[in-house]
C-alpha cells in the first residue's frame, strides 16, 4: 500500500507523518541537552504588535540554509529521522505532555523558531543533531549546527504516541478521540481553487507554553507570514473525551486579498457508497471525510455528501452568522474499508464552532479531482462577504472539535447516515434510459419513537430534470427510514438536488444535499 498522502494536494509539501517527532519543557526545567536562547518577554499583545509590524513591511521570504544538503533528505530519508525522547522539552515534569520537535528536510526546508514559554518568558530552542538519530551514519556526519526544526507534536504524557502536530505551511492536525490522524486544519487560506495559484503563508515561529500538571493543555502561540498577510494566533490546545482548540486570529493583509479563507479544513475523499463507478481500490470506500455539515444562522441543519469531481468544482453555501460547519466522517463501520493500516473509520471528524458572530459570507467547499487515497483533495472554510483591503485588520476567534461524533447533532432530527445511487425505475421493468436512483437513509431524532405504518414523507427538490417515483419506509428491523427517488436529467451539467424527511408538515431530518455530476451507469 502506498505510504498516506505524501504530498498535500496542490503543493510541494509533504504530508504530515504521523509517528515522527519531538517533546516540550518549561524553560527552568529543560533537559541538559537541549539548550535555550537568552529569556525575552512574551505575550500575546506582543505578538500581535509583531504581526501588525511585518505587515507593514515588504514580505521577505524565508531563509533556507544548507538547501543542497537537505535536499538529499528525501521521503525515505526523512522517515528514518526520529526524534531522542531524552531531548524532549517537558518531558521530566510529571502530569505534563512532552513535545517533539521534527527535522527539516527536502519537503521542509524552511526552518521555523520554536520557543519555550513560562512566567511570561520565552526562550529559543535551539538545534543540535544530536537531538535526533538519522539512520545514515554518512548524512548524519554532514549535518551542521544551525540547520533547525520544521515542526513540532505533543505527545501524550506517558510519552506513548502523540496527538498533535503542527507541520508544513500553517497545517496542523490532532489524532483525536480514536488516536487515528487524519484530516489538517490550517491557519489561513488565501486564493484557493481561483485562476491564480493558491497562496500558502506559513507559521515561522511557535511559543508553547504548558498549563498545569494533568489538565492535557497546550497552548500553542504562531507567528503566520505570507506575502499578502501576516497574523499572530493563539490556540489552546486542550485533550480530554475529544480533543478542543480555542483558536483566536487577528490577521493584518499586506494588500487586497480576493479570498481570504478562515478556519480551513483539509481532507480526503476518493470513494464511497454514493460514487461507486470511480472505485478502482479493492477497498469498499477510502476517505477521511464523508461529508460536509452546516449549522446555518438560521439553525437550519444540512448534510452536503463529498465529490470526487472529473475537475475542479467549487460550491458556496450562503449565511449569516454561522452556528457551525465542519468535515465529518459519519460512517465508522469497520467493514466499509476493510482497511486494518490506516484505519479510515477511525479518523477524525473536525466542527468549527464560531465563539462570536462572523457576520455574512459563505462556507465554501472546494473538491478536486483524485485516483488514489494520497492526495488532499477536499478543503473547505469560511469566506467573509466584506472585501478584505490591504492595511486592515482581521479578528476571529473559533474551536475546532476534533471528535469521532459531531459535537453538536441536530436538536430533534434525524441525520443522514448514508446516500446511494443507481439505476433508476423499477426492477424486472425495462429500465429507462438517463435515470438515475437515490437512495438515502436516515437515523435518529424523532424517527426513533415512529412505526412503519406512519406516513412519512421525502420531499425532494431539483434545480433541473424530473423527479419521480419518491416514497419513504422504514428499514426492516431498525428505526431507520430510507427515502427514494428517481430523476431524469439530461446533459453533463451538475444537478443540485435538495431532501429531508417530514411528517404531516413537520420536518423529521435534517436538509441532504447533494450535488450530482451525471454519468454513465456503465462506465
Amino acid at each position: 500500500m502506498p505510504s498516506r498522502r505524501r504530498f498535500l494536494a496542490g503543493t510541494s509539501l509533504l504530508a504530515f507523518m504521523g509517528g515522527l517527532g519531538m517533546p516540550l519543557s518549561r524553560a527552568d526545567a529543560q533537559s541538559p541537552h537541549l539548550a535555550l536562547g537568552e529569556a525575552q518577554p512574551f505575550d500575546f499583545d506582543w505578538l500581535r504588535d509583531r504581526a501588525a509590524m511585518l505587515a507593514g513591511q515588504p514580505y521577505v521570504p524565508p531563509e533556507v540554509r544548507h538547501p543542497e544538503l537537505l535536499e538529499t533528505i528525501d521521503y525515505d530519508a526523512f522517515q528514518k529521522i526520529q526524534f531522542r525522547p531524552e531531548f524532549g522539552l517537558w518531558v521530566d515534569q510529571p502530569g505534563v505532555e512532552p513535545v517533539q520537535l521534527f527535522h527539516l528536510g527536502r519537503f521542509f526546508k524552511a526552518p521555523v523558531a520554536i520557543h519555550v514559554l513560562a512566567d511570561g518568558q520565552a526562550r529559543e530552542v535551539l538545534y543540535t543533531p544530536d537531538a535526533f538519530t538519522f539512520g545514515d551514519p554518512e548524512l548524519a556526519a554532514q549535518l551542521p549546527d544551525d540547520l533547525g526544526f520544521s515542526g513540532f507534536r505533543v505527545m501524550n504524557v506517558d510519552a506513548e504516541g502523540d496527538w498533535l502536530a503542527f507541520l508544513g505551511a500553517s497545517y496542523f492536525r490532532s489524532s483525536g478521540p480514536l488516536n487515528q490522524y487524519g484530516l489538517s486544519a490550517r491557519g489561513v487560506a488565501i486564493d484557493t481553487a481561483l485562476p491564480t495559484p493558491e497562496e500558502f503563508p506559513r507559521f515561522t515561529s511557535f511559543w508553547l507554553e504548558h498549563g498545569p500538571p494533568d489538565s492535557h493543555l497546550v497552548t500553542v502561540y504562531a507567528l503566520l507570514d505570507g506575502p499578502s498577510l501576516a497574523g499572530a494566533y493563539r490556540i489552546a490546545c486542550t485533550k480530554g473525551a475529544s480533543v478542543v482548540m480555542e483558536v483566536e486570529a487577528v490577521l493584518y493583509p499586506r494588500q487586497d486579498i480576493r479570498r481570504l479563507g478562515i478556519a480551513p479544513m483539509t481532507s480526503m475523499y476518493w470513494f464511497s457508497e454514493t460514487n461507486r463507478h470511480l472505485a478502482t481500490d479493492w477497498r469498499p470506500e477510502i476517505h477521511d471525510s464523508d461529508g460536509l455539515a452546516l449549522w446555518r444562522g438560521n439553525g437550519e441543519r444540512i448534510w452536503r455528501p463529498l465529490n470526487n469531481p472529473d475537475q475542479i468544482r467549487t460550491s458556496a453555501f450562503v449565511d449569516d452568522d454561522p452556528k457551525g460547519f465542519g468535515l465529518l466522517q459519519r460512517d465508522r463501520a469497520f467493514y466499509n474499508y476493510e482497511d486494518d493500516g490506516v484505519w479510515y473509520d477511525r479518523r477524525p471528524s473536525v466542527w468549527v464552532e464560531p465563539l462570536e458572530p462572523w457576520g455574512a459570507g459563505q462556507v465554501q467547499l472546494v473538491e478536486i479531482p483524485t485516483d488514489d487515497e494520497i492526495h488532499d483533495n477536499i478543503v473547505t472554510y469560511w469566506v467573509p462577504d466584506d472585501p478584505v483591503k490591504a492595511h486592515s485588520t482581521w479578528s476571529f476567534k473559533y474551536r475546532l472539535h476534533w471528535v469521532d461524533e459531531e459535537p453538536f447533532r441536530p436538536a430533534g432530527l434525524a441525520v443522514t447516515i448514508s446516500s446511494r445511487l443507481g439505476r433508476g425505475g423499477i426492477p424486472g421493468q425495462p429500465r429507462p434510459k438517463g435515470v438515475k436512483k437515490f437512495v438515502i437513509d436516515f437515523a435518529g431524532g424523532p424517527l426513533e419513537e415512529l412505526v412503519k405504518a406512519d406516513p412519512v414523507e421525502p420531499v425532494v427538490t431539483t434545480t433541473r430534470g424530473e423527479i419521480s417515483n419518491v416514497y419513504a419506509l422504514q428499514v426492516v428491523g431498525t428505526t431507520r427510514w430510507r427515502a427514494f427517488f428517481d430523476l431524469k436529467v439530461e446533459g453533463e451539467d451538475p444537478v443540485e438536488l435538495r431532501c429531508f424527511l417530514q411528517l404531516d408538515g413537520r420536518p423529521l431530518s435534517e436538509t441532504w444535499l447533494y450535488q450530482y455530476l451525471p454519468f454513465d451507469i456503465t462506465a
